[in-house]
């Protein structure tokens, strides 16, 4: 996967690719490949289940970095935040979208949701742009207020990590491509584009499978700000599985198709999720709790499009 990335951009910066049409496609090879570090390197890598070797999993978390994002923001929102308060409004920051987005029943409802169905896939192309250029830095104010970030001189510091990671990675992936490819700047910049459109409709598509669904419940904490239930049983009602016999699909995607899995066991390899999977169904049945999976993943974006049509058009929906 990093040489899938690495390879097609270093072929760009040597400037002998005069084709448009291969820029393009060299471009799009790159993006199939920071999908691929975002799925199955990064992924395992914050959460430590990469390797046994804590190093290792530190320096391979840092391939996020190349690819223009921030592992230490992508910890506190996705390991801490996510894992944690799963499908809870606010408190997950993978379901609190920009306004035109609506993920959630309890999220208030605008008449432009009718169509957001058709029109999510666009932006979910979008949303890797969105986060190496935007995000991290809204993010990044944001949990500053939620005390994650010192303030002084350790948020300024780690403030100017995030920018010179970004500086590095867009030098070698736009910058460069844009002083050495003999075609026009906005050619090359629509090149990029399209990289991260293929890579932002992938990874958002593959994460939004696991909960954005219509199996899926959207638990709100009471007057104490309290969840009811155990912390095992609420990514039970929360997660779901899809195309658990596509080997080759599931090694692609780093394992991101045995959700439930990932959720109750971050800190394990995504390898084992397979195996693992029987005991977990078992154990949910024993207990008489959930266990969400779609057969294909055909069946679980046409259940996805299902849950964003019905949210688009109903206020309270009843859900789980």
């Amino acid at each position: 996967m990093l040489l899938t990335f690495v390879a097609p951009l270093l072929i760009v910066n040597t400037g002998m690719v005069e084709s448009t049409w291969l820029l393009f496609v060299l471009y799009i090879i790159s993006g199939f490949g920071m999908a691929g570090i975002g799925m199955g390197i990064m992924h395992d890598a914050i959460h430590n289940s990469y390797s046994k070797n804590q190093k290792v999993n530190q320096y391979l978390g840092y391939t996020l970095n190349l690819i223009g994002a921030n592992a230490g923001i992508w910890r506190i929102q996705h390991n801490v935040l996510h894992h944690t308060f799963t499908n809870i409004e606010e408190a997950d920051d993978d379901i609190n979208p920009p306004f035109f987005l609506r993920f959630t029943p309890h999220t208030k409802r605008y008449s432009i949701h009718k169509f957001q169905h058709l029109y999510s896939w666009f932006f979910y192309g979008l949303s890797t742009v969105s986060w190496v250029t935007a995000k991290d830095f809204v993010r990044m104010a944001k949990f500053k207020k939620m005390g994650f970030f010192k303030e002084g001189k350790e948020f300024r510091k780690q403030l100017s990590i995030v920018i010179v990671w970004k500086l590095v990675s867009f030098f070698f992936v736009l910058i460069l491509p844009i002083i050495m490819a003999p075609q026009a700047w906005w050619i090359v910049v629509l090149a990029f584009i399209s990289m991260h459109f293929v890579t932002g409709l992938m990874i958002t598509t593959i994460f939004q499978l696991a909960h954005i669904v219509p199996t899926t419940e959207y638990p709100l904490p009471d007057e104490k700000g309290i969840v009811q239930g155990d912390w095992a049983s609420h990514q039970l009602l929360t997660t779901a599985n899809f195309s658990p016999k596509s080997r080759l699909f599931s090694w692609f995607i780093g394992g991101l198709n045995y959700q439930i899995e990932h959720h109750l066991l971050p800190n394990i390899c995504h390898v084992h999720y397979r195996k693992i999977s029987h005991i977990v169904a078992q154990t949910a049945k024993e207990y008489g709790l959930p266990y969400h999976n779609q057969h294909s993943f055909v069946s679980a974006v046409g259940e996805h499009f299902k849950m964003l049509r019905e949210l688009g058009k109903v206020d309270k929906l009843r859900v789980g």
